[in-house]
Formats: structure tokens, sequence, C-alpha cells
């Protein structure tokens, strides 16, 4: 008895403080969660709740016990109760958790770089067919130039231009390396990860240069099965319209423009008596677009399975313009055993692609002439002299040439993966991806009759006589194989994270194209029937065709490693050596960075003001792999001169430009400094940092007439400044709201181009040192010549014919004389910076936000309107206030194109390029919950938006925003505007 009243002496310490805590994890809808993690705080014992959210811990008694699971805020209660119920509360802060980086996952407090994530909820109400455009003004160094036609890609860069031939980011979708996304549906978007920092950039090596953008698609939850469709309706408007002279106007300024000029006034009036709005005549008003996409998930604690497909089409603001894709997602994973995890994924799309016209010509062509005549019961020919061999009649290309080229898009994009974990700290992942392309396209060009009033008669429009067919096919092959080992270690304060890998990648392309006519009294009929090259009317003479076919193949070595001691210091490393058949030879590519969490340090524990801050950088070396062949090492074949062998001519082939063998791909130097920081209970939170990026041996292709190579010389720097903040608060309950914003600077320099004073130009921009990448390049106007004494007292012109009324161009050099060692740079397409800021309220089952997004101190090269072209077009308004004697106007000159003085390349072409746009308005509404549990609807939601509703604005075409290339973009052609799009829709799930 002793003995036993001992032992319970000995354990009664213990026996009464240690308890069972029991219970249930649901999440606000009352729904189980399962794999929550539940430890006590001070206790060691830990467990996670099962399938149906129940659990059963033992912990110290008067221990608390700690719920935590990525998505949801961690919650503490305490241990006294023997059966508790948590609800766990998704995370506002989940987006500074855990992010997807290359080729794995971590915790963002475990890293040094940059990284913005972005939820798809945030994307998947929005009308763009391309998810990056949802994007615009919302993450800082990312900058986003929107087109308005369907179906084309957006102008994406990510901080800055730092090459000559390539600014796009590299996009990884899924674990698969691509240069676009077209085949992704925003609905089956998870979340997207923006990576813009060496650290987070240097394990994708040579492609990591210009940024990369992660997309992950959704999977199945477990322990949940759920249907959802979603379905808007979209009505798009013309914004921005330009302001162009009507019928009166114009004759008013084309007879003085003939006046001053010598000539007597246009003969022909009496011909010409309409009133025409050229854009009004072309535009789709109220042009549809329709989005419905249904999906389909079931997730067990061992099969996860997840299937959705869409359907969008999305008609043009010209008629007859409409892109229709249909796209299917299918992701299924599968847990074997407790060490084997094996899975499979594949993307479908098919696109039927738009006949894209442009609002070009509308623009230009002149008022006057009525688009049909009814009489004759044909389109009319615009006058000979007002522009008729240059543009044509508008209507007549849209109306004539409808429907007359077919062309089709369809990918397949898929993986298949196997995690196998070898130890209790290693993992083995091997995957297979592969990219599939098949597009081809068949077209028609018709002959029409039009009527010349000049003239009193019909004639062939355009001076096409032979109706023709063209055709074309291409396919490609991208397939990519990677082999990982993870090993993740935690002991004492120590974490620490291993990625070692193999992977390949290959390209391949065909493609082969053609055409054929038919003769003038044989013709083609429009019928599609008869749109192939081996039609039985077309004339075996003229069938011309042409192929085309490459194959690149990148093998690459990489390793990373994550380190960070109790959470307060981290240390980031990535290398990467990639060898590709396009040069020849390896190259290396590396990065480091350090982070400090400065409040974890024990100096800090009894502040009250910062509940994170956290300071960081980043310094490493990446590449960019591009030129404008696939071989620049290995130059083909082209016609030389011809020799005569006997009474034989036989031509000569020469290399197409001089070979290089040590030419490598360009490496781009980065560095960045950083800091994240949270107040006021983390309802404020701040990340800043500045960024470097220097281009080296850019890849640069001379043309020196008589000789031509690449060659690996030049330099570009970018540099620039981030910063973002947001507010997250709540007013009780069911009343929240949050403001956001940020803000980044550019600035960008080319510092060297192959040799001194060596320069590239692209129509009006240009690549030279000391400038901008595509700065605007010629004569800086200071005004208009008034008067002959106003020319004799200023510096005389070498640059042609001129007089009173005329620009008058600065005199740079001083030298006293204007020549073309005048021009100098005039203006810089890259603003100075972009912003973008955006509010959100929800009240009760209301929700409202707005977002706001602009781009400042860039300028804009007005590439229409007169003074861009020697043909008599339309007048742009602003030449009302033309110079018509002395004190009238100092900027626009005289109404006289003769001598082509007025349309040197000049400042009088740019304008300013700043704007804000009203980028969405929202309101939407969540149906109650207990309404719908009648119905067996588990939520529903109803929402009305607004995009690019109201666009304050300084230029005078549809829209400051133009993309391009690399050394050519900001040039506004008047092609096309960005619409205001107003959006009703609806979100349900089952």
């Amino acid at each position: 008895m002793k003995k036993i009243i001992l032992i319970l002496l000995v354990l009664f310490p213990f026996l009464i403080q240690a308890q069972v805590v029991s219970g249930k994890v649901v999440d606000k809808n009352g729904l189980p969660l399962s794999g929550v993690n539940i430890s006590g705080v001070n206790s060691k014992t830990s467990t996670i709740s099962d399938l149906d959210g129940n659990f059963s811990l033992k912990v110290d008694k008067d221990d608390d016990v700690q719920f935590t699971m990525i998505g949801f805020e961690t919650k503490v209660v305490n241990s006294n109760s023997s059966f508790v119920t948590v609800v766990l509360v998704e995370s506002s802060t989940i987006l500074s958790d855990v992010v997807v980086i290359g080729y794995g996952t971590a915790k963002k407090r475990d890293l040094t770089g940059s990284i913005v994530k972005v939820s798809g909820k945030e994307i998947v109400d929005r009308p763009n067919q391309n998810p990056i455009a949802s994007l615009q003004g919302k993450v800082t160094g990312l900058t986003v130039v929107n087109s308005g036609k369907p179906g084309e890609e957006p102008d994406i860069r990510i901080r800055g231009t730092v090459s000559r031939y390539q600014t796009k980011p590299l996009y990884v979708i899924d674990g698969i390396l691509n240069d676009n996304i077209n085949f992704v549906n925003p609905n089956d978007i998870e979340s997207m990860e923006i990576l813009k920092d060496a650290s987070s950039l240097a394990i994708f090596g040579v492609r990591g240069a210009n940024g990369v953008i992660i997309i992950t698609t959704k999977k199945a939850k477990s322990g949940k099965t759920s249907i959802n469709y979603n379905s808007s309706l979209a009505i798009k408007k013309i914004t921005g319209k330009p302001d162009l002279t009507n019928a009166a106007e114009f004759k008013m300024l084309y007879d003085e423009q003939r006046a001053n000029q010598g000539a007597a006034p246009y003969p022909y009036y009496n011909l010409f008596t309409a009133d025409t709005d050229w854009i009004d005549e072309i535009s789709n008003d109220n042009a549809v677009m329709t989005i419905n996409n249904i999906s389909v998930s079931n997730g067990s604690d061992k099969n996860k399975f997840y299937a959705s497909a869409g359907f969008t089409t999305d008609e043009g603001l010209i008629d007859y313009e409409e892109y229709k894709k249909f796209t299917f997602n299918i992701n299924d994973e599968l847990e074997v055993s407790n060490s084997i995890k094996v899975g499979v994924g594949l993307n479908g799309y098919d696109a039927r692609l738009p006949q894209l016209h442009s609002f070009g010509s509308a623009i230009s062509a002149t008022p006057i002439v009525a688009p049909f005549n009814s009489s004759l019961g044909i389109y009319n020919q615009l006058p000979s002299d007002l522009g008729a061999a240059q543009i044509g009649n508008p209507l007549l290309d849209v109306e004539g040439k409808k429907f007359t080229q077919l062309n089709r898009e369809t990918r397949f994009v898929g993986n298949v993966f196997a995690e196998i974990k070898l130890l209790k700290d290693l993992k083995f992942r091997a995957a297979y991806l592969a990219d599939l392309g098949y597009n081809k396209g068949r077209g028609y060009r018709p002959v029409f009759d039009v009527y010349a009033a000049e003239v009193d008669d019909t004639t062939i429009y355009g001076g096409n006589q032979l109706t023709s067919v063209n055709q074309y096919k291409n396919d490609y092959q991208k397939t990519q194989q990677d082999l990982l080992l993870t090993y993740t270690k935690s002991f004492d304060k120590h974490n620490l994270t291993l990625l070692g890998g193999y992977t390949r990648y290959t390209v391949g392309f065909e493609s082969v194209s053609g055409t054929v006519s038919a003769t003038a009294d044989n013709p083609i009929p429009n019928d599609p029937r008869w749109w192939y090259l081996n039609n039985s009317f077309g004339v075996a003479s003229t069938r011309l065709s042409n192929s085309d076919q490459w194959e690149t193949r990148n093998v690459s070595y990489l390793g990373r490693a994550l380190y960070n001691y109790d959470g307060k210091y981290v240390l980031n490393a990535s290398f990467r050596r990639d060898g590709s058949s396009s040069v020849n030879k390896f190259q290396n590519f590396w990065s480091f960075g350090a982070a400090w969490e400065i409040t974890k340090e024990g100096f800090m524990q009894d502040q009250k003001t910062f509940d994170l801050l956290k300071i960081k950088t980043s310094f490493g070396q990446l590449g960019n792999q591009y030129s404008s062949v696939p071989y620049p090492t290995y130059p083909s074949f082209t016609t030389g001169s011809s020799a005569v062998f006997g009474s034989s001519l036989v031509p000569a082939y020469v290399l197409a430009y001089r070979n290089d063998a040590n030419l490598k791909w360009e490496t781009v130097s980065s560095s960045e400094v950083g800091i994240e920081m949270a107040t006021l209970k983390n309802r404020l939170r701040v990340e800043a940092a500045y960024y470097t990026k220097t281009t080296k041996d850019l890849l640069t292709f001379v043309d020196l007439g008589s000789e031509r190579f690449y060659t690996n010389a030049g330099e570009i720097e970018s540099k620039g400044l981030e910063l973002s903040a947001g507010w997250n608060d709540k007013i009780k309950d069911d009343f929240t709201y949050s403001f956001n914003a940020n803000l980044t600077t550019l600035d960008n320099t080319v510092n060297s181009v192959y040799l001194d004073g060596f320069q590239v130009f692209d129509g009006p921009s240009i690549l030279t040192a000391g400038a901008p990448i595509g700065a605007f390049y010629g004569y800086e106007v200071e005004g208009v010549y008034q008067s002959y004494a106003d020319v004799l007292a200023s510096p005389p012109s070498t640059l042609g014919s001129y007089g009173p009324g005329d620009l008058k161009y600065r005199d740079i050099n001083g030298d006293g004389v204007i020549t073309p060692e005048d021009r100098t740079v005039i203006g810089n397409p890259t603003p100075d910076f972009t912003y973008g800021f955006s509010a959100n309220v929800t009240y009760k089952n209301w929700s409202l936000s707005a977002d706001f997004q602009g781009v400042y101190g860039n300028e804009v090269w007005r590439d229409w309107g007169n003074g861009s072209t020697f043909a008599q077009f339309n007048y742009r308004t602003d030449r009302l206030d033309r110079w018509n004697g002395p004190g009238t106007s100092n900027w626009e000159p005289q109404l006289n194109d003769a001598t082509g003085y007025n349309k040197l390349n000049s400042s009088y072409m740019i304008e300013d390029g700043s704007y804000l746009r009203l980028r969405n308005l929202q309101i939407g509404y969540n149906v109650d919950s207990k309404l719908l549990s009648k119905i067996n609807i588990q939520s529903l939601r109803l929402f009305v938006s607004s995009q690019n509703l109201i666009t304050w604005k300084n230029n005078s075409g549809f829209t400051p925003e133009a993309g391009g290339s690399p050394i050519s973009f900001g040039r506004d052609n008047g092609g096309y505007p960005v619409p205001s799009i107003t959006t009703l829709g609806l979100n349900v799930s089952f």
C-alpha cells in the first residue's frame, strides 16, 4: 500500500497537469476543416483534424491550444473545456504567408526577394480574356499596356525595358515554362505570383531577366465536393473618340491649303456633298462579350479532382470582328501512400480568331464622301486627290471583306508528375510537361468595283484585279522535363530548405504557307468551300508556297538554399547553369539575398508601434535568351552574286550574316534593397524597394551595309523605386473596408550601343547612348515663323523650303544653322512613374470596390493626322487654330504641305501620354446563405461592374496606351480604342 501511495505521490504532479481536449474545427459557414494543425502553445504535442474536422489532443493543464492552417487566421483557445468547436476565419493577409516560387513554394517570411501574390478572386469578375490585363495598376513594378482588340495580348513589362529584343516576362503555368498564356481561363486561376528581383528570378537562369509570372490553376479541396457556375454579359463602348473636322470645316481648310500652295479651290465639291463620320460608319455599337464557366471539384484525403470548361465570345468595336474561345482544365492528384503522390493536369484551348480591322483609315478618310452610292448600288471611291490611293473606302474594307479570313488556334498543355518521399526530410519530384500548338488559317481576297465620281465611271477597288486565296498551317511542340530533389530540415532554431535539380526544355516549330490567284474572267468564288490552295479556279503558275522549321533545346542544372534562424535572420541563394543549342556555351546565373525581421528581436518585444519590420536585400546575375533568329551563331544562306559556267548562269549563295561562334546570351546584373512593415495591429502594411538592373553584352545585330553580323555589345540600365501601402479594417463584424495604393518610378538609360556614335532607328524611335530606350528623336519645335522678319532673325535652315507660317526648329548645337545635326531626343515613351489605388467596402451582404490606374511623365508619338503623312487626309480639329497670319498661332503651322518642311520628325508630333483611368467600379451582392440552404445552394453572388468608365487624358487619339517592341513603343497610330465595358454577372456554387 505504501508503494502505491508513493507512486501516486510521484505521478500526481503530472496527472493534474495533463488533460485531453477534443472538438471540431469548422469554417465560418460551419463546414468541417480537415488538415488543421493543432498544438499546445507550450506543450510539445500536436495533431491534425480529420476529414470531418474532429480532433483530440493531450496538453498540459491550463495550456492554450493553437489552431493553424494555410489560408486561415491562427486561433488560440483555452484548454479548460474538454470539448470545443473552433471556427477559423479566412486570413486577410494570406497573400503574405505562402507564395509559389520557382520549382516549389515557401513562406514569404523565409524569402528575401520581391514577390507579389494576387488571388484568382481578384480577376475572376473582370471582362478580360488575358488575366494579366486585370492586373493593370495593381502591382508595383508591373507595367501593363492593354489593347482593345479582342484576343490580343497586352504589352507587359516588369521593372522596365532591359533588352533590345525582348520585354515579355516568362510565364510558368503549373510548372511549364511558356511565352504566353492565351490558353489559360482566368476563372481557373487559383493565384498568380509576380517575381521581380534577382533572389526570386535567378533560379530561372537565362529566362529570368524580364521577370516571371507564375500561375497556379485551381485544385480540389480536401473533404469537399462542389459545382461552380459563373456567367457574365458585357457591353462595350468606344471611348476617347478623336476630334476630326466635319465636311464644312474640311472644305474650308482644304481650300485654304490649296490657296497657300497656289492652286484653285477644289473643283469637285458638287460631286461630294456628304458629311460622313467614318468612325461611326464602321463601329459596332454596343459590342457584346459573354463569358460562361462551369467547374466541378471533389476532394478526399487521398484524391483531389478538379475539372472545368469555359466558353467566351467577344465582339470587336468594328463590325464583324468576333473572337470565340473554348477552354477546359482537368487536374487530378492521387496520394498513393504516405510517401507517394502522383498527378496529372491538362489544359485545352480552341479559338476562332477575329478578322481584325483598324480605325486608322476611318480617322484619315475625308468626310465629304458618302460611303455608298445608292443610285448605282455600289460603294464610292474616295477622291483621287484626297487619299484614295492610300486608304480606300473604310466601310467597303469592312463590309466587302467580312468573314474572308478564317483563322484558328488549338492548344493542349499538360503535365504528369510523381512525388516520392525518399526519407523523412527528402522528397523527389519528377515531372514531364508539354505544350502542343496547332494553328491554321485560310483567307480570300475579293475584287470590287467602286464608283469614281471625278471620272463618272467604275474602277477596280485598290487596283486589285485578281481574286486570290491564302492558306497557312503551323505547329509547335514545347516539351519540358524536371527532376527535382528537395530537402527540408528544422533543428533547434535553424530552418533549412535545399533544392537541386535538372531540367530540359525543347521547342520545335514547323510552318507551311501559300497563295494562289485566279484569272480575271474566272474568279475564285467568295465561298469558303473554295478557299484552299488546290481549288480548281487557281492558276498553277501563280501558286506560291513557303515553309519554315527549327528546333532549339536547353538543358539546365539548378540549386537553391533557403535558410532562416529563429525566423529573424534569412539567407537565400540560387544558382543555375544553362546550356542552349542556339549558342555554343554554358552560362551561369546566380543570386544571394538576406533579410532581417527586426520585430522578432528581444529589444523589440515591448514596443507597440510595429507588428512587422523587415529589411531585405538581394543581388545577382540573370539572363535573357532571345534573338530575332533561332540560331544567331549559325547563319543561314541567302542569294548572292551569280557566276557564269560555260553557257549556264549559276546562282551563288552566301551567309546571311557573318558568323560569330563566341556569341552568348545577354546578362543582367540586378540588385535591390527593401523594407516591409506592418503597424496599427496589422491594419496598415507598407512595402518599399529600390532596384537597379543593368544589361550587359546586348545581343545586337549590326548592319553596316558591307558587313552584317550579331555581336555582344551595349549596355542598358533601368532603376526605380517601388512603394505600396494597404489599410484593412472593420467596423463591427458586418462592415469592413480597405484602401490600397502603389507607385513605381521608372528610370531607363542606354549606356552604350556597339561603338561610340552607333545608332539604331525605327521610325521616330532611336536606340542611342545617353537616351532612354525607344526615345523619340527629331527636331525640337520652338514656335511658328510669324513673318519674314522672324525668318531673317532666326538661324537659317538647310532642311528645305520654308517661310512665315512654317514650324521653327531649334538650333540645338548652337552652330547658327538648322541642320540634321540639330536632331535630338524629344520625348520618352517610358513614364516617370506608374500608379494605382483602390477602395473596397463590404456591408453585410453588399460589396463595393473602385480601382484607379494611371501613368505620368511619358510622351506619345501621334502617328496619324496631318503632320505624319504626305497624303491629304482629314484634319484634326486642332488645325482650325492654324497659322493664317502674324500672331494667329505659334504652334499649329499654316496649311501648306507642298514642301514637306512641317512633316519632319519633330516635337510637333509629341503628345502628353499621362493619364488617370477609373479602371474598374463594381457593386456586388451575396444572397443570404440561410435562404440558399433551402434550395441546396452554397453561395450566390450577383454583381454589376464598369471597366474603363472614365479616362482623364491629354492626347488626341482614342487612348494614350500604346505598346510595341522594346525599341519602338508609345506610338499612337490611331488604330484601336480601349473600350468602356459594362458587365452584369453571377457566380453560383452548389
